[in-house]
C-alpha cells in the first residue's frame, strides 16, 4: 500500500489514526450525551455539537496561521494533541447534572469543547501540510530524474491522501463501540439495562413531575420495568441518569490514552517529516522580480480556484455531517436500537471507508491506466451526486412507511412506535451512498488544496479547506430543526436538492478547475 510513496506517509497516517480514535470516541455520542447529560432538546444539544463542530475547522484556519508564521508545524501539531488532552480530561470527570449546577456544568462541558476544538485546529489542518510538503518534495526529486518519473510522483499525491484518510477512518471504526461498551458494562454494574428513551422521559419528569403527559407516564413507566427499575418514579429516574451518563464518562478517559498514544508516535517519528522553514529559507535567495511577478499571478489564479471549490464543499458537509446530527437522531428515534445502540450507527462509515477506498483507488488507477483519468474537480462533482442518492433512498424509504415528523413519532405508544422501526439495512444502505461520496470529495479534496496552495501558505490553505467544512457544519442545527418539525421525508429531500444544486455548479466549474490545476 505505501510502496512508492513518501516514507513519512505511514508514520503521518498512524499519528492522525490515534487521534482521530479519541476524537470519534467523543463525536459518536456528543448530541445524545448532551440531551441525555443536561436534558436538553434535540435541537439545543444539535445547536451546541454544530458550533463545536464549525469551531475544530475554524480554529484550524487559526492554526494553520500560527503553523505558517512560526514555520514551526511540528511544534504546534505537539500542542494541539495536548490541549486536547485537557479538554478531555475535564469532559472524564462524572459530576451529576442538577438543576442547582446544570448552568455551570453546561458551562464547564463548552469550555471543554473549545479546548478540543482548538486543539484540533493546531492539529489536523497543519498535519495535513505536512503529508501534502512530504509529496512536493517527492515531486521534486523525481523533477530530477526526468518528466516521466514526475508524472508518476503527481499521480501518486491524491492515492496517498486517500491511504492516509484510510487510516483516519481505522480509528474512527473502532471509537463509536466504546462509549456504548462502557456505558452498557456501568448499567449492568448497577443492575440497570440501556434504553434509548428513557433519558428525555426521565428529564420530563423531574421537570415536571406526575403532571407529565399521561401517555408519556405510562411509557415511562412500562419502559421503566423492562430496564431493572424498582420503586419510586423520581428516585429512579435521578440514578438512571446517573448511572446512564457516568459509564458516557468513563470513555473519555480512552480519548485522553489515544491523545498520548498519538502524541508519542508523532515525536518518535517527527525526524523523518519535513522542515519547511529551512528550505523556505535558502529557496527565497534564488527568486528574481519577474519570477516573483510571474508567482504572484499564479498564486491568484490558484486561490480563486480554491475559493471557487470551498464555496460548494460547505454545502456536501452541510449534508454528509448529519450523520452526527439528525442521522443520529433518526438511529435513536426510527431505528430498532434492540441490537446496536444508535451511537454504533456512526461506525458504519468509517468500516464503508476502509472497505471501498482500494476499490475506488482501483477504479480510478484503471481508468489512468485507459487514458481515462477522472480530475480531481470532476471526482468532487460525481460525490455530491452520489450523496444525493443517499437521501433519494431515505426519503422514499421513509415517505414509503408514512413516517411523520420526529416530534409527531415520539408522542406515540411504544407499541406502536415498535412497528414502524426501521430495520438495519436502512442505516446501512444509507452510509454506504454517503460514504462513496466521501471518498470522492473529502480525500481528494485534502489533496487538490495540497496541489493549488502556495508553499508559504501551506498551513493556511488547508485551514481554509477545514474552514468551508465549519460553515457547513455551522448549518448543521437546521437538520434537527427539519427533522421535528416536517414529516421526515420533506427534511431528507432538502439535503437532496442541495446535493444536486452542488453538483450542477461544480460541473459546470471542471473546465475552469482542471486548466488551474494542470
Amino acid at each position: 500500500m505505501f510502496k512508492g510513496h513518501p516514507k513519512g506517509l505511514l508514520a503521518a497516517a498512524l499519528s492522525n489514526m490515534g487521534e482521530r480514535f479519541g476524537y470519534y470516541i467523543m463525536n459518536a455520542v456528543l448530541v445524545l450525551f448532551l440531551c441525555s447529560k443536561f436534558g436538553l432538546t434535540d435541537a439545543q444539544g444539535s445547536g451546541i455539537y454544530s458550533a463545536f463542530y464549525s469551531g475544530i475547522y475554524v480554529l484550524s484556519l487559526i492554526g494553520g496561521l500560527i503553523a505558517d508564521r512560526t514555520r514551526n508545524y511540528k511544534g504546534t501539531i505537539m500542542s494541539g494533541l495536548v490541549i486536547m488532552a485537557l479538554g478531555y480530561c475535564v469532559l472524564a470527570v462524572p459530576i451529576l447534572a442538577t438543576p442547582e449546577n446544570k448552568t455551570w456544568l453546561l458551562g464547564l462541558t463548552c469550555v471543554a469543547l473549545f479546548c478540543i476544538a482548538f486543539g484540533n485546529g493546531l492539529f489536523k489542518g497543519n498535519l495535513q501540510a505536512i503529508v501534502g510538503q512530504m509529496y512536493d518534495n517527492f515531486e521534486a526529486e523525481a523533477a530530477k530524474e526526468g518528466p516521466e518519473a514526475l508524472a508518476v510522483a503527481k499521480d501518486k499525491r491524491d492515492s496517498g491522501f486517500q491511504i492516509f484518510y484510510v487510516f483516519i477512518n481505522v480509528g474512527g471504526l473502532i471509537a463509536p463501540f466504546i462509549a456504548p461498551m462502557l456505558r452498557s458494562w456501568w448499567l449492568k454494574v448497577n443492575g440497570l439495562a440501556y434504553n434509548a428513551d428513557l433519558p428525555a422521559l426521565c428529564h420530563k419528569f423531574i421537570n415536571e413531575g406526575a403532571s407529565m403527559a399521561e401517555s408519556q407516564l405510562a411509557n415511562l413507566k412500562e419502559l421503566m420495568a423492562t430496564v431493572g427499575g424498582t420503586g419510586d418514579i423520581a428516585a429512579f429516574c435521578s440514578q438512571y441518569l446517573d448511572v446512564f451518563n457516568t459509564g458516557i464518562h468513563y470513555s473519555f478517559i480512552a480519548s485522553v490514552a489515544a491523545m498520548a498514544i498519538s502524541l508519542v508516535i508523532f515525536i518518535a517519528t517527527k525526524k523523518i517529516f519535513p522542515t519547511p522553514a529551512k528550505k523556505e529559507a535558502a529557496a527565497s535567495v534564488n527568486y528574481t522580480a519577474e519570477e516573483k511577478a510571474a508567482m504572484a499571478k499564479e498564486i491568484k489564479q490558484r486561490l480563486y480556484a480554491l475559493f471557487a471549490v470551498l464555496g460548494i464543499v460547505i454545502f456536501f458537509w452541510f449534508s454528509f455531517h448529519q450523520n452526527g446530527a439528525s442521522l443520529s437522531l433518526f438511529a435513536r428515534d426510527f431505528a430498532d436500537t434492540s441490537l446496536f445502540a444508535p451511537e454504533i450507527w456512526q461506525a458504519v462509515n468509517p468500516f464503508f471507508v476502509i472497505v471501498l477506498t482500494p476499490v475506488v483507488m482501483f477504479i480510478f488507477a484503471a481508468l489512468a491506466k485507459k487514458g481515462k483519468a477522472i480530475s480531481t474537480p470532476k471526482k468532487i462533482a460525481y460525490g455530491m451526486f452520489i450523496a444525493g442518492l443517499a437521501f433519494v433512498f431515505l426519503g422514499i424509504y421513509s415517505y414509503m412507511m408514512g413516517y411523520p415528523s420526529a416530534t409527531e413519532f415520539k408522542e406515540m405508544s411504544a407499541t406502536a412506535k415498535a412497528g414502524l422501526k426501521a430495520g438495519p439495512w436502512v442505516l446501512i444502505v444509507t452510509y454506504f451512498f454517503l460514504t462513496v461520496a466521501e471518498l470522492f470529495i473529502s480525500p481528494l479534496g485534502l489533496s487538490f488544496v495540497s496541489k493549488v496552495a502556495p508553499k508559504n501558505l501551506l498551513g493556511l490553505c488547508q485551514g481554509l479547506w477545514l474552514t468551508a467544512t465549519a460553515l457547513g457544519n455551522g448549518l448543521l442545527w437546521i437538520g434537527p430543526i427539519m427533522y421535528n418539525a416536517w414529516p421526515i421525508w420533506q427534511c431528507w429531500t432538502v439535503f437532496l436538492v442541495v446535493c444536486l444544486v452542488s453538483m450542477g455548479v461544480m460541473l459546470a466549474m471542471v473546465k475552469w478547475l482542471e486548466r488551474v490545476t494542470a
